[in-house]
């Protein structure tokens, strides 16, 4: 087979941009742990202007932004409640409990992505010494590719309020969101006190996060950055990636958004294939467990490269484009029509 591969797995494949190489190249750099790092600082002054919030601070990954923000918001034996399906509670390796002592108490997600108010509010637990306090609220947008209703998040932003609790935003996509929904990343980050918000998904750069939020919240946060290994010195070169990803990467989404669409319209009626979606940039597709293996020896054959299951998700991004959209979707119908009965 001489076709590329077309790799569907997630978003966080994709690869520099000429352009981006070459800002990256020519990235003014200083050292970021003293603070110098000019690129460093305009990434996070343009990021915290983006998001309404007073300051950021720049990650090598999500992961460890949102662990920051956690630790930052919580102190040894507290709690945050969390969706049982989101990011930072089960993919992210129970770092806040490992290395931030703080307890998760995930809730299980309604179909929409959001949490229910009172199942929130069942969890708030009691000032009493037989438990975790309960400090904060992490929500997640999107979640697995779906914009969680702005109206639901200011009314679980004023029941936070009203009990005393912080709201962290685990915005890994939260820029699909602002394309999806028409707003702007302010308005989305309004009712959280935090955000974190990744550049290496959609956006395309190789690596990198800012966390945003309140400036004597962001100087805490350094502290944690560094104990966690997250000073980085000359780390304008990863900067420079997000400036230009802000720049040129972010309108660009609504193509992604559109190629799942295309994807779930092309795969959807397919006999023995359930098809979810699209969800901005994700289609989800259900199948038989005993038809997994064939399923995914036809896209390997066929190269393309998907973590097929049960339930497997195709993820559109920068590196794939519409005749990759279509190649998939004729090897989907191509396998299902062989192995009709």
């Amino acid at each position: 087979m001489n076709e590329s591969p077309v790799d569907l797995r997630s978003d966080t494949v994709t690869r520099p941009t000429k352009a981006m190489l070459a800002a990256m190249a020519a990235a003014d750099v200083g050292d970021d742990v003293y603070g110098d790092d000019p690129t460093v600082n305009r990434l996070q002054a343009r990021m915290a202007e983006m998001a309404g919030m007073e300051a950021a601070l720049f990650m090598p990954s999500g992961t460890q932004s949102n662990l920051v923000a956690l630790m930052t918001h919580c102190a040894r034996g507290d709690e945050y409640l969390v969706g049982q399906t989101a990011h930072t509670y089960k993919y992210e390796g129970g770092g806040a409990a490992v290395l931030g002592s703080i307890q998760p108490q995930p809730i299980e997600n309604a179909p929409d992505g959001s949490i229910p108010l009172d199942k929130l509010r069942a969890a708030v637990k009691p000032h009493d010494s037989h438990f975790a306090r309960t400090r904060l609220i992490a929500l997640e947008n999107t979640m697995h590719g779906q914009v969680i209703p702005q109206r639901y998040v200011e009314e679980a932003s004023a029941f936070a309020r009203g009990a005393g609790l912080a709201m962290h935003l685990d915005g890994a996509r939260v820029f699909n969101a602002v394309v999806a929904s028409g707003s702007s990343l302010a308005a989305i980050c309004s009712p959280f006190d935090t955000v974190s918000v990744c550049l290496s998904k959609g956006l395309g750069t190789p690596v990198g996060s800012v966390l945003c939020g309140p400036r004597d919240f962001i100087e805490q946060g350094h502290r944690w950055r560094k104990m966690l290994g997250g000073g980085l010195r000359q780390a304008g070169i990863l900067a420079a990636a997000g400036l230009h990803a802000l720049d040129h990467h972010v309108e660009r989404l609504a193509d992604d958004h559109a190629n799942a669409a295309r994807l779930a319209e092309g795969l959807r009626g397919i006999d023995g294939l359930a098809v979810r979606g699209p969800f901005t940039n994700m289609v989800f597709v259900d199948l038989p467990a005993a038809r997994v293996d064939g399923f995914a020896r036809s896209l390997r054959d066929a190269g393309i490269v998907a973590s097929v299951g049960p339930t497997t998700r195709f993820v559109t991004h920068l590196d794939v484009d519409r005749a990759g959209i279509e190649r998939l979707i004729d090897v989907v119908q191509g396998h299902f029509m062989r192995t009709a009965a």
